[in-house]
């Protein structure tokens, strides 16, 4: 039975685009570009993109996209909805990357866009780390230099990698789940067979949390599970602070993000 609720709640937590909206294409000295059908993605002689193909532990060959800002000192490491491939976030990152002055890495998970294999619970565990494995080796990104952002299904992998990195510099959940059958069935307990068991996860958390989301409930609802060990913590979401955001992307929203780095710089 449990095997089975688990497999109903992966296959409502994945949706990837089909077909995908871009494709890769290797240019004449070896390295790869883009086509999109989504966002024009610049020119092949731009620069200020890297794509990259990274292998993760579970044998697939996972789609990154890397945009440099020269005038960044922290790096964005961008993990996405449920819904969505690279091809359509280009114009986003690029957004992020020139209001928050930030270098940013977005990948397609297994399965989606022109990564390979298929998405699951811990494909996704597996690319999270072999992107930031890339980050480390690729670009010599230490974890006090990183913050990890997670959307939706995004918060999963955030979250686990969040878990095991004690220095970074913060985390950002916009639209994060509790859990998979928090979603799916409202529920209120946690069992062995769910996935994404962010609600548990967020405890092991030791950096700043921005928190960005649209409906106020869900965030007292955190708070009401989290009452039996909050009073050990600085908040209940286990990190040193937390901002809450109303909304998604817009000017206020840039403007708390911008306001809680400077605190991440410190």
């Amino acid at each position: 039975m449990g095997c089975m609720v688990s497999s109903l709640a992966s296959k409502f937590a994945f949706f990837p685009p089909s077909p995908p909206t871009y494709q890769l294409k290797k240019r004449d000295d070896g390295k790869l570009t883009v086509v999109s059908t989504a966002s024009p993605i610049p020119h092949p002689d731009d620069n200020s993109l890297d794509v990259l193909l990274v292998d993760t532990k579970h044998g697939n060959k996972i789609v990154a996209f890397y945009l440099k800002n020269p005038y960044a000192r922290l790096t964005l490491l961008y993990s996405h909805g449920n819904a969505a491939d690279l091809g359509q976030l280009y114009d986003l990152f690029v957004q992020l990357k020139v209001n928050l002055r930030v270098n940013l890495m977005g990948y397609d998970y297994s399965g989606y866009g022109a990564s390979t294999g298929k998405p699951s619970e811990s494909s996704t565990y597996a690319d999270i780390e072999a992107i930031y494995e890339c980050l480390e080796t690729e670009y010599g990104v230490g974890q006090e230099d990183v913050i990890l952002y997670g959307q939706s299904v995004g918060s999963g992998p955030t979250l686990h990698l969040a878990s095991k990195l004690p220095r970074l510099r913060g985390v950002v959940l916009h639209s994060g789940i509790l859990s998979g059958l928090r979603v799916l069935c409202h529920v209120k307990f946690s069992f062995c067979f769910d996935i994404y068991k962010n609600i548990n996860k967020i405890k092991k958390v030791k950096c700043p949390v921005l928190v960005i989301h649209k409906t106020m409930w869900l965030i007292g609802y955190m708070v009401t599970d989290y009452g039996k060990w909050q009073g050990s913590h600085m908040n209940p979401y286990g990190s040193k602070e937390a901002v809450i955001a109303t909304s998604s992307f817009t000017p206020i929203t840039y403007a708390i993000f911008a306001n809680s780095s400077k605190k991440w710089r410190t």
